[in-house]
């Protein structure tokens, strides 16, 4: 389920959705990549590539049931909700602290990882549009808020454009190539 969800960026409701006739999982190399295809808000549907690992995990999971049934089970068999979503993924997150204890004083939740989903693919360099398209939004203005509160990227594209061999504190009408340049004008 967690790999799921930071695979595809899924909100924790079409997780929950899922049905095993909505994966296209490839089974042979010649068949290319797996997909799901999600319903999301308003139902509109999208189709989001799957890692191997992923497919792997799905295939385990739905091994000898019928298409028509849900992916994600509870633990009494029957469909998850998002509630149980929510619920897991809190148990996981409370489970790792030990390891990163900086979770603890945090709120891990599905739509944690689908922000976090939509950040890492921005820092890998994919294009707004696409990550629109992959999260489902309708708007590019909902997807630009991962554009907007990213600090880390600002500053590494700050540092790409940094002007070298200028001297701090030095003015600009004191560089005389700049003022030759203007009177030239």
């Amino acid at each position: 389920m967690l790999l799921f969800l930071y695979n595809t960026g899924a909100r924790a409701d079409e997780a929950a959705q899922l049905h095993i006739a909505d994966l296209d999982l490839a089974r042979a190399p010649s068949r290319g990549l797996s997909s799901v295809r999600i319903c999301g808000k308003g139902n509109k549907e999208r189709r989001c590539p799957v890692w191997p690992q992923t497919t792997a995990e799905l295939m385990s999971a739905i091994d000898g049931r019928k298409p028509g049934e849900h992916v994600f089970l509870n633990r009494y068999g029957r469909p998850i909700t998002r509630f149980g979503i929510h619920a897991l993924v809190g148990r996981y997150s409370q489970k790792i602290t030990t390891r990163f204890p900086s979770l603890g004083a945090k709120r891990v939740s599905p739509h944690c990882i689908r922000h976090t989903t939509a950040t890492h693919l921005l820092r890998s360099g994919v294009d707004i549009n696409t990550i629109r398209a992959w999260m489902g939004h309708v708007s590019l203005d909902t997807t630009n808020v991962y554009a907007e509160i990213d600090l880390e990227m600002k500053a590494a594209a700050l540092a790409r454009c940094e002007v070298k061999g200028v001297k701090p504190g030095r003015r600009w009408n004191e560089d005389k190539g700049i003022m030759a340049f203007l009177r030239g004008l």
